[in-house]
């Protein structure tokens, strides 16, 4: 099935995030997605100009698919945009994909951190589990969240 998904990469990664876009049309590689994404960077600097356009392009995404290389640990953007992808009404599931098997995700970091509350799976770069992983996210959708407040609250999440 199709799923609108929205890209998230640190700006390094930029090349990486445009070929992971390209899979779609892959033949060999089953997975569909529509992407939302800035594959090419806004032009500007002004930091609420910049979220704005981020908030605008989460819209009506399903799946966040974060694309983790060896410096989007420390990213506060990308961290940014897991934080906005749960705060939705319909919060997206979360997805990370290692660009390399040994990019880091320290506890402490950033990203690392939003992505371990987010209660995010992290594959690595098998284009094809992508299919299947991002199904998994989106059927995991807004989970973590009810789970982790009814948590707080004392409430059972059972049936």
């Amino acid at each position: 099935m199709t799923r609108r998904i929205f890209i998230s990469y640190q700006h390094e990664d930029r090349m990486k995030a445009k070929g992971f876009n390209l899979l779609r049309w892959s033949k060999g590689v089953d997975v569909e997605f529509v992407g939302r994404h800035f594959l090419d960077p806004v032009d500007s600097t002004n930091e609420k100009y910049i979220r704005s356009k981020v908030t605008e392009q989460l819209k009506g995404t399903s799946v966040t698919v974060v694309l983790v290389g060896n410096k989007t640990h420390g990213s506060d953007w990308v961290r940014w945009e897991i934080e906005k992808s749960l705060e939705k009404s319909s919060p997206n599931g979360i997805l990370a994909i290692r660009l390399d098997d040994d990019a880091p995700l320290p506890d402490g970091s950033p990203v690392g951190d939003a992505l371990k509350d987010a209660g995010s799976e992290i594959i690595g770069w098998k284009p094809h589990d992508f299919g299947d992983a991002i199904d998994r996210a989106f059927k995991a959708a807004g989970r973590i969240p009810k789970i982790k407040s009814a948590r707080s609250t004392g409430k059972s999440c059972q049936r």
